[in-house]
């Protein structure tokens, strides 16, 4: 009943997702300027030390630039205090603060307002402007604003060559490689422009309510091109299929829509379930990831209901048709059954050859290390990090992400005396290049210690040090019972960025291991498929993180593919691996253990159920891996560290589980297994509300139907010959 509603009202239909189109993509010209990367965590130390110095000492660090003047400036020291100055003019409540000489030719001050991330990002480009014509020297307009700022254009430029040299190109190859030249080619790309336009567009209302990570608009626009490409391939090749055996367009398109249909159903809720589980991390950047990421399965699904049947309607058996002459043929559809006769005569040399492979790809994760982040793994090249990188050199690489311990108490000898003894213990920690004498507020009630350790904030010695502060240091200092002593700055909120994130990271993945069995139970109707579907799927997001590590840590791809090399992998790369990954890994397992449970319930025996769900999905299943992998190497040619781990996580975990685990794994398992497979005691089926399902074909609930063919064996022999007597001919 709802397809014959869409094929009614198709026209209507297609005319809102244009509408969506079109709304949708001049919003995301000025999605940009709304996007910015927050790595502070709400309710932790380091952010309650935020709030006080914020409070009592006016320490905005979003609206903070830092001015780097680079030249010899003798006699032009009040040029540069008055180009600083009138800039400072220019922002709401701008502050200059001093100037400072760090060498004979490099000077820096400061640039204070009351400017959010974004809008302070936006007015960089005024304030260079103007200190540059106003500078007798060479100057640089650097902090956390100005950085994004100029990171934006490379970040963006990096993301449309991965779009438009590598994801679209390739997936138009894939398509019509498995499609074959017809007019319904198309279909999957106007799929994945609607979807991505939609959701792009309810990214932009929400940037307007809170802050959204710079990386959603390419996590969108790459998930989005590979779901929407997935779920449109199976549904056309299915509906290919239905039509010739039926005449009936609407039929075809009626039973299409009740197997692949129902597929994609599962599978967009899997997605979106894998996804969601960051939406419960409280850390902003984590969720504004997964607030994009959790849009994108749910716009598709909406699409995929309502566009993708109109769509087919208008299409029709004329648009499916290819292009008579150009038509691929037999062979390779032979070898897709000749690998599922293979598997099914030594299922048990499979499962284990393809076991020890990705065990030995996961090894390495033991070894998986993180940072909260790196200014190390950018460009160089910005006007901002120049300005960066010559305070690092002229400061130390500390002392641009200090740490600052606040000492709240009422003012007494005990506070001044434990302040003294923690000072003093500072200096002689080996981390630790020089400590600032203490600094009270106009009340007295507030002091604030400055720290300027040796190594940037995100290093793995920084992250010690404030530990050992906050752990030793501190409580060794015997401040008074009645004195709050907080620890923040750079290096204490990465510390709390990773403490916060993976503190709530174990408990959430086992719940969404949890939801999603309970979801795969009632898709494939089985005990014993959904506890496979997971276990793998866990094994296949351990070896993205082993190839992490070998790629990344021990240099692996430094020399093939340009990568950056550190001993640190950015602490939201595994969270948001694993949610992305799991959710799109399951693509193909619904893809292929539907298919499988379309053939046991029409009577197949558990070899004829597999082989046949194998022969009929396998080609879909790398076709889509394919361009999922062509999607997300977009990353790998970029030039940030952080796009880098995503794009070789992603890309090579996809190309795993479609071809290791989905095409070999999976079904040399469940060959295994036999027959229980497709157990669901009828207690258990009442509790999910499904049919039970006996461990027999013979006891199948659904009767065969005739258009399965299940002399599986005899057909890949059959064919075989049939190909040689063509070839011969």
């Amino acid at each position: 009943m709802a397809v014959r509603f869409v094929v009614k009202w198709r026209w209507p239909i297609v005319a809102v997702w244009l509408a969506i189109m079109v709304a949708g993509g001049i919003a995301s010209l000025r999605l940009n300027a709304l996007l910015v990367n927050r790595f502070d965590t709400p309710g932790t130390e380091s952010d309650r030390a935020r709030a006080v110095l914020a409070q009592r000492f006016g320490d905005q660090a979003d609206g903070q630039y830092l001015v780097i003047f680079h030249g010899a400036a003798r006699g032009k020291r009040a040029q540069l205090v008055a180009a600083t100055r009138v800039a400072a003019e220019t922002v709401p409540s701008g502050h200059a603060g001093p100037l400072l000489q760090l060498r004979p030719d490099v000077f820096y001050a400061t640039i204070t307002s009351t400017l959010s991330l974004s809008r302070a990002k936006s007015a960089t480009p005024r304030l260079l402007e103007l200190l540059r014509r106003r500078s007798p020297v060479p100057v640089f307009l650097s902090g956390q604003a100005a950085i994004q700022h100029d990171l934006d254009p490379i970040f963006q430029r990096d993301l449309r060559r991965g779009e438009l040299e590598i994801a679209v190109p390739a997936a138009l190859l894939v398509l019509l490689a498995v499609l074959g030249i017809s007019l319904i080619t198309v279909l999957p790309l106007i799929f994945a422009g609607a979807s991505i336009a939609g959701t792009l567009g309810l990214v932009f209302i929400a940037a307007h309510v809170f802050s959204i990570a710079t990386y959603v608009t390419s996590l969108v626009e790459l998930i989005g091109l590979a779901l929407a490409v997935d779920y449109s391939l199976l549904v056309v090749y299915r509906f290919r299929e239905e039509l010739d055996r039926e005449t009936d367009e609407v039929v075809a398109l009626e039973r299409t829509m009740r197997s692949a249909g129902r597929a994609v159903l599962f599978s967009g809720l899997t997605v979106a379930i894998g996804l969601a589980l960051l939406l419960f991390i409280p850390v902003p950047l984590v969720r504004s990831l997964g607030f994009g990421g959790f849009l994108i399965p749910l716009v598709s699904l909406a699409a995929s209901v309502t566009l993708l049947p109109a769509l087919l309607s208008i299409f029709g058996r004329k648009g499916a048709a290819r292009v008579p002459g150009i038509r691929l043929r037999g062979p390779q559809r032979i070898s897709w059954r000749r690998l599922a006769f293979s598997i099914m005569r030594r299922p048990r040399s499979y499962l284990a050859c393809a076991t020890v492979l990705l065990v030995v790809l996961a090894a390495p994760s033991l070894l998986l290390h993180l940072t909260p982040g790196s200014a190390k793994g950018v460009p160089r090249s910005p006007q901002a990090i120049q300005g960066f990188d010559l305070l690092s050199r002229s400061l130390g690489p500390g002392a641009l992400w200090p740490t600052q311990i606040v000492v709240e108490s009422t003012p007494s000898a005990s506070v001044r005396t434990a302040t003294a003894r923690l000072t003093a213990n500072l200096r002689s920690d080996p981390e630790v290049e020089r400590v600032t004498p203490p600094l009270a507020d106009s009340s007295g009630a507030v002091e604030e210690v400055v720290v300027i350790g040796r190594h940037e904030y995100g290093d793995a010695a920084a992250q010690s040090f404030v530990r050992r502060l906050r752990r030793t240091l501190i409580p060794a200092s015997g401040f008074p019972a009645g004195a709050r002593v907080l620890v923040g700055g750079g290096p204490a909120q990465g510390v709390d960025f990773l403490r916060r994130s993976y503190a709530y990271f174990p408990w959430l993945v086992l719940a969404v291991l949890l939801l999603t069995y309970v979801l795969l139970l009632r898709a494939f109707r089985s005990l014993i498929l959904p506890l496979k579907a997971v276990a793998l799927n866990v094994l296949s997001v351990a070896a993205s993180y082993g190839v992490l590590v070998l790629f990344f840590r021990f240099g692996l791809g430094r020399d093939l593919f340009g990568l950056y090399q550190f001993g640190q992998i950015e602490g939201w790369i595994p969270i948001f691996l694993f949610a992305i990954l799991f959710g799109l890994s399951m693509d193909y397992e619904v893809f292929l253990v539907s298919r499988m449970r379309e053939a046991w319930d029409a009577g197949a025996s558990n070899m004829e159920a597999v082989a046949e769900g194998l022969e009929r999905t396998g080609r879909i299943v790398t076709a889509a891996a394919l361009i999922m992998v062509a999607a997300f190497s977009g990353f790998v040619t970029g030039h940030i560290a952080g796009l880098q781990e995503f794009g070789i996580g992603l890309a090579a975990a996809i190309l795993f589980d479609a071809t290791v685990i989905r095409c070999l794994l999976v079904p040399a398992l469940m060959a295994t297994i036999g027959r229980y497979n497709w157990w669901l005691p009828a207690n258990v089926a009442r509790i999910v509300r499904v049919e039970p399902s006996a461990a027999s074909p013979q006891e199948a609930v659904i009767p065969a139907r005739d258009h399965l063919r299940l002399d599986l064996p005899h057909r890949i022999e059959r064919d075989a010959g049939d190909d040689q007597d063509r070839r011969t001919a």
